[in-house]
């Protein structure tokens, strides 16, 4: 027994070209990216903050820190949306932000209360951007850059 969509099939091509348009594409992946673009700039426009944010989560020399974070997040963003090595980009904010996360929202060692439980939503929520990153590497890497 074969799958039969719900989708008519005129209703189905209409989605596809709609989702596989440059458009489409460009925006969903800033916005898949929009966070490690507004962090940097953030960072870029409060440095002494950004240099207190290294400091809280004890990645030390601060300073080299926060731009070795500014610098990667800007590039692998620029990589991602670009589609120039699309799949590096990716596969690197992907591992950036399991790194981060598992740095900045250690919910297992907070007490219980309304803190703990954003925490743990952020941490899921940031498993689900790094899977995201997969896919788009997957993706790249099987249908050929700027496909």
């Amino acid at each position: 027994m074969t799958y039969q969509s719900p989708i008519s099939n005129p209703v189905r091509s209409s989605l596809a070209r709609l989702m596989g348009s440059p458009a489409v594409r460009t925006v969903s992946l800033l916005a898949l990216c929009a966070a490690y673009i507004q962090g940097p700039l953030t960072k870029i426009s409060d440095f002494g903050g950004a240099l207190a944010e290294m400091d809280h989560f004890g990645l030390h020399p601060v300073a080299f820190f926060a731009v070795t974070v500014i610098v990667f997040e800007l590039a692998a963003s620029a990589m991602v949306v670009s589609g120039f090595l699309r799949w590096a980009g990716a596969l690197a904010l992907a591992g950036f932000t399991l790194l981060a996360t598992f740095i900045a929202l250690r919910f297992w060692e907070m007490a219980s209360g309304m803190d703990r439980v954003m925490a743990i939503n952020a941490f899921f929520e940031h498993l689900g951007l790094a899977g995201a990153f997969v896919i788009v590497a997957a993706i790249d890497l099987t249908k050929g850059a700027g496909k």
